[in-house]
């Protein structure tokens, strides 16, 4: 470690895994709900696609990680407000410090780290924003996920029973509505903030490596250590 700076602990065990899981399953999502939107390739054998179930894979493999981020999202809200290493909300708060916290950590970014008044050891109001903004997007692709889901559950019944067709229109009929009135509205919604997300993504990490090499503080590091190395003076 170099003179000047000290270890900082920044992601706990738990917060990486969740960081991974969803790293992984945002890759499949995107790759298997493309398939479902418009099949893009076929079995490299002679018999059709159709007969070696590939969209049947691609859906399945798309309502598995689809479950990874229901049990994510729960956990990560969970910790929102209960964590005992850090608690998000508080930076939500519109208070003059985080507000103002907020500005310096945006005009750091555009002016390419030629003005950096504020303490980097901890989480910033900006990025706590933006990765609020991440879940909140998150929280949408599943409840208009559940609700596509649901509709191929025609007859009302399922193999765990009906209470689980019915609790999904309970919690995910509303979605038709807002999106438009249709079924195909839902649709397109879903399609369209998943690009969302992936551009969400591009920036974050195109952000994370700017931080690395312009802060000099390791951010890069957090995801697989859990720990960055910060300026002694501005802690």
């Amino acid at each position: 470690m170099k003179s000047g700076r000290k270890q900082v602990k920044r992601m706990t065990g738990a917060m990486r895994i969740i960081h991974w899981a969803n790293a992984i399953s945002m890759v499949a999502a995107v790759i298997t709900g493309l398939y479902i939107g418009h099949p893009y390739y076929q079995t490299l054998i002679a018999d059709g696609a159709v007969d070696k179930y590939v969209m049947a894979w691609n859906r399945w493999g798309h309502f598995i990680v689809a479950i990874i981020f229901d049990v994510t999202s729960i956990v990560v809200a969970y910790l929102y407000f209960f964590s005992r290493f850090e608690k998000p909300y508080k930076k939500l708060i519109p208070t003059g410090k985080n507000v103002a916290e907020f500005g310096e950590v945006l005009l750091n970014l555009v002016t390419l780290n030629r003005r950096k008044k504020f303490d980097s050891t901890h989480s910033d109001s900006f990025n706590t924003v933006y990765f609020t903004i991440f879940h909140v997007l998150l929280v949408w692709m599943l409840f208009t996920g559940l609700q596509l889901y649901v509709h191929g559950l025609e007859s009302g019944e399922s193999s765990i029973g009906a209470w689980w067709p019915a609790l999904l229109h309970l919690a995910t009929d509303w979605t038709i509505p807002v999106t438009g009135g249709t079924l195909m509205d839902v649709r397109i919604s879903h399609h369209e903030t998943m690009w969302l997300i992936v551009t969400w993504v591009a920036f974050h990490i195109y952000y994370q490596i700017w931080r690395t090499i312009f802060w000099k503080e390791g951010d890069i590091a957090i995801v697989f250590g859990g720990s960055k190395f910060a300026k002694e003076q501005e802690s």
